[in-house]
């Protein structure tokens, strides 16, 4: 399948720097500091990590969060080389990863079109955050933002609210950066040994949740 790509929009790349404790920030072009969506939304959920890590070892869940990140990063690559069309997109991934890959495809086939962007940076001067979309699409014919995630077991809808606020703080970045709105978000996820799901929300359902985490985010560190 050939996608289509409708790119009207000049957004230029942003410096970002990540920080000891695992903190990434953005330098936008007038010289403000802003933290990644990605920390902020999940400042929430880090107690609950910070407990899992210390009952299941330090060593045993570094070993877990680096393979995840790498299993999620190599899928989410071979996502965005499939929609951007490239022809050889699964050269040099490992076998599992182009399953995972494999169980999304007629999701995504069925599904996205138009796309407008992929792994593009974005910032918001109302949300004082800045992050990298995974990707901006129709959606069965809606503008949405999607994001692609990948995981060992079938998640549970309200076990995900870092993804939609994610998702959320991206649809208000790109409204505020091009004055086109967007209102569905998607979350796509690969499952292993399972079907793939998928989780379609309304953004104004979920950007007060991020509202609220910037704030928190902003009480702990000052920033």
């Amino acid at each position: 399948m050939k996608f289509t790509h409708i790119n009207p929009y000049d957004i230029k790349p942003l410096d970002s720097t990540t920080q000891a404790d695992g903190q990434r920030y953005y330098l936008t072009p007038e010289g403000k500091k802003y933290p990644s969506v990605t920390t902020v939304a999940g400042i929430f959920a880090k107690d609950g990590i910070i407990k899992w890590r210390k009952r299941v070892g330090e060593e045993e869940a570094n070993k877990i969060s680096t393979q995840a990140s790498t299993r999620g990063t190599a899928v989410h690559k071979v996502c965005e080389d499939y929609i951007n069309n490239v022809e050889d997109y699964t050269k040099n991934h490992m076998p599992s990863n182009i399953q995972s890959f494999n169980d999304l495809k007629p999701l995504i086939d069925s599904n996205i079109n138009n796309v407008v962007m992929q792994e593009c940076q974005m910032y918001s001067d109302y949300l004082r955050v800045a992050g990298t979309v995974d990707c901006i699409a129709e959606y069965d014919g809606t503008l949405s933002v999607i994001d692609f995630k990948t995981s060992r077991k079938p998640k549970k809808k309200e076990w995900i609210d870092s993804y939609f606020m994610q998702t959320a703080a991206y649809a208000v970045m790109f409204e505020e950066m091009t004055k086109t709105p967007i209102n569905q978000l998607v979350i796509m996820i690969t499952v292993d040994g399972s079907e793939p799901q998928v989780f379609t929300e309304r953004r104004d359902s979920w950007i007060w949740k991020f509202v609220d985490a910037r704030s928190e985010f902003e009480r702990r560190y000052n920033a």
